[in-house]
């Protein structure tokens, strides 16, 4: 088992800056891609971006590349989300999630294991 605790979020301005943190425990030598997702009210979790444990591949939600920048720091077994310029529309619960599966589906909910709780970041205008 892996478990995941996500901390970070918070309440800023249109145009901040926030890094959210994912840290691991349990099995985290099984881990093989840890991903960012996140959920608006009354929508869909969407992929945001994903990072191969080991950090040889990185993948982004296109339309967030450039503002959003994911790596992960292994001797702390934590991921982080750094999220600049943020938008209105950027305000969600952002969640991470992890998988032991070698797979290229990382976009997809249905590939991850294991997910944290949740941190909601809400951007005002």
């Amino acid at each position: 088992q892996v478990q995941l605790v996500e901390s970070g979020g918070g309440l800023v301005q249109a145009g901040d800056s926030l890094r959210l943190s994912c840290a691991a425990s349990g099995r985290t030598f099984s881990i093989y891609v840890v991903g960012w997702f996140r959920q608006a009210p009354g929508k869909e979790r969407d992929f945001v971006a994903a990072v191969n444990w080991d950090g040889t591949k990185i993948n982004y939600l296109a339309s967030l590349k450039g503002r959003f920048t994911i790596s992960r720091d292994n001797a702390k077994n934590t991921v982080y989300l750094q999220m600049n310029s943020l938008k209105p529309e950027d305000t969600a619960v952002y969640y991470c999630a992890a998988t032991d599966y070698s797979t290229a589906a990382i976009s997809d909910t249905r590939t991850y294991q294991y997910w944290g709780q949740g941190t909601q970041v809400t951007v005002s205008s």
